[in-house]
Formats: C-alpha cells, sequence, structure tokens
C-alpha cells in the first residue's frame, strides 16, 4: 500500500535543471561570471517555488548536486549554493556542474521533549 507521500510523487512531473556554466568568460571576469550563475540560480528556484503545490505537499524541496564536471557531482542543501560557487572560483574551476531537482516536500513534527523536572 502506498503513503501519502508516494502517491503524491507518483502523479507529479519533477522538474529538473541539470546545466554546466562555464567560468572563464573572455568577456567579464570570473567573479562577474559567478555573480550571473548565482542570480540565475536564484531566479530558478524562486520559480519553482511559485508554482502551484499539488494537494497533499506543504513546500517544494530541492535536492541539489555542484561539482566541476558531473561525475565529480556532490550532494548539497538549497542554502549552500553560494558558498559552492564561491569555493569553485578560489579554486580556479574552469566550469561548474550544477543540478537542481524540484520535489514535493511533505512537513514532519518533532515530537516535543518534557523539560520539567520533577
Amino acid at each position: 500500500m502506498l503513503n501519502k507521500r508516494d502517491k503524491t510523487q507518483q502523479c507529479l512531473k519533477i522538474d529538473a535543471m541539470k546545466k554546466i556554466f562555464p567560468i572563464n568568460d573572455p568577456k567579464n571576469t570570473p567573479a562577474r561570471v559567478i555573480e550571473a550563475i548565482k542570480s540565475e540560480l536564484r531566479k530558478y528556484v524562486k520559480r519553482e517555488r511559485k508554482k502551484k503545490l499539488p494537494e497533499g505537499v506543504d513546500f517544494w524541496d530541492f535536492d541539489c548536486k555542484v561539482g566541476e564536471t558531473a561525475d565529480k557531482a556532490l550532494p548539497l542543501h538549497v542554502a549552500e549554493i553560494n558558498q559552492a560557487l564561491d569555493h569553485a572560483l578560489t579554486d580556479d574551476w574552469q566550469a561548474v556542474y550544477f543540478e537542481i531537482i524540484a520535489k514535493p516536500g511533505i512537513r514532519t513534527h518533532k515530537a516535543k521533549e518534557s523539560t520539567s523536572e520533577l
């Protein structure tokens, strides 16, 4: 029997962005290119978050990967995108690979702990 989350994922078309951004550009400095990449990624995440939520879903969640190439890509949280790009700039990467997959997210409630002592 499928649970609520599995049913939601089956009926959704999950969007993904997989892209290689070249950092070395003859017209712009690498720092300027990194800022443009950050802007494009922020716009993509913002656009995906604006999409209508399916029934039973609380928010849009993102699976992200970043690396010098697709083979070297490591998973990271969406909030760490800017730090990863800064790392790429300091390590003089020629290009940076990004993979951002939007997926439905369902909030889980934490159990309340008793802090009172007798």
